[in-house]
């Protein structure tokens, strides 16, 4: 079967080449008896490639058992396993089968397999090698013929080092590994899935469906999902039911994703962190130096501050405005320059606005502005350079597109 006539058989959605190798691999091994070992992070979906192994298998109409390891306590898991005598413990009233034997003719998919007490792993080994197995109180050994799908979350060579898991069983397990992407490895992936999720919980829950806007989409598939398929999956049943407004933006979205891990979002990279501690001051240089890419304007502006006595520093600052002005400067050289006046790093602003009103009967809109306005200007041009797109808007004024949604929320931008 084709990897296209497995997804839609399965429920299987994404295109991810990762993806497809995982499923290709669990429908080719599905026709041998040898073991399988599904590997991937929590929630990526691997309780799908037993049951594909199972349903290509000779084993298809035999029983198929799921068994939790991790969810059953260590002192029951040889009984629920293997099976118990009367007598064998206290409450052992009757004679028990274990999932071993019940599953005989068919397949057990043993998830969370790496928590398994070092006990029940050598039970677990002779099984694997030999068919046989003992019930928990009884010498009588028995057979079983089953095929063993094992996965876990858990990285194996640690495991091993620490001695919390046998090598010779990891080796007997592992014949075929099947190594499962997590969602960050396949972000085209994410929208796709969260348009069957909430299409699902439109259904689930008589209510229209859920939309993303551009930038809420560009947030959910940068987002590393450490809880891969089951958070995305909580997330959009979360929106469904809590948002009466079914196009999510951006803001929205980010506030059912906990910060904690958003440092792949282009809103909270390291560069952005630095952005939110710098003052409002320092972004407003930089936007200046590097949007514009030239000095024309501040340098007509400072020159006829100088020229009318608006500037009051003395010598040495006069010789470092002229030389910033006149001189070949990298906009950061320059940048680093003006910032050290004293009078550009101490004035709000609005007295060289009203110093320059008139000076060479300049036109309003070339006025110094206060430094809030000047930076809300800025920010509408940015935005309007590139028809609203926050990224891109964010990146040329060189702050954080988180701060950037706080701005426009500050100024009341549309």
């Amino acid at each position: 079967m084709d990897v296209g006539a497995l997804k839609r058989r399965f429920g299987v959605v994404g295109t991810s080449p990762a993806l497809d190798r995982a499923l290709t691999v669990a429908s080719q091994v599905a026709a041998t008896d040898i073991s399988v070992l599904v590997l991937g992070e929590s929630g990526t979906g691997k309780e799908v490639m037993p049951r594909i192994v199972h349903q290509f298998s000779s084993r298809k109409h035999g029983p198929y058992v799921a068994v939790n390891c991790g969810a059953i306590p260590e002192g029951t898991i040889d009984s629920e396993l293997f099976g118990h005598e009367k007598g064998a413990f206290t409450g052992a009233t009757d004679t028990r089968k274990g999932y071993f034997e019940e599953a005989n003719g068919g397949t057990i998919f043993l998830d969370e397999v790496a928590e398994l007490p070092l006990t029940t792993q050598v039970r677990l080994l002779r099984v694997l090698e030999t068919g046989e197995f003992m019930k928990v109180g009884s010498s009588k050994v028995q057979k079983t013929d089953v095929r063993v799908v094992a996965a876990t979350n858990v990285d194996f060579d640690e495991a091993m080092a620490r001695g919390r898991f046998r090598e010779d069983l990891y080796y007997r397990l592992s014949q075929v590994p099947i190594q499962l992407p997590s969602l960050r490895q396949r972000a085209g992936d994410v929208h796709l899935l969260f348009r069957k999720f909430t299409t699902d919980f439109s259904e689930q829950y008589r209510m229209p469906p859920l939309s993303l806007d551009d930038e809420a989409i560009e947030i959910l598939e940068h987002y590393p999902w450490p809880g891969n398929i089951r958070q995305l999956k909580n997330v959009t049943e979360q929106m469904s039911i809590l948002e009466t407004d079914r196009r999510i933006d951006a803001d929205t979205l980010l506030g059912y994703l906990p910060e904690t891990h958003r440092s792949r979002l282009p809103s909270t990279t390291a560069s952005a962190a630095s952005a939110e501690g710098m003052d409002e001051r320092e972004i407003l240089y930089k936007v200046l130096f590097d949007m514009k890419g030239d000095l024309n304007d501040l340098k007509q502006l400072v020159l006829s501050l100088m020229k009318h006595g608006g500037f009051q520093g003395g010598e040495e600052e006069a010789e470092l405005v002229q030389r910033v002005f006149k001189e070949d400067m990298t906009p950061g050289e320059a940048q680093r320059a003006l910032a050290a006046l004293p009078q550009f790093a101490g004035r709000s602003g609005n007295e060289d606005a009203d110093r320059t009103e008139d000076v060479d009967h300049q036109p309003a809109d070339e006025v110094v502005l206060s430094l809030q306005d000047s930076e809300k200007e800025l920010i509408r041009r940015a935005l309007e350079k590139h028809r609203n797109k926050r990224k891109y808007a964010a990146e040329e004024l060189g702050i954080s597109e988180r701060t950037l949604y706080r701005k426009i929320k500050e100024y009341d931008l549309k």
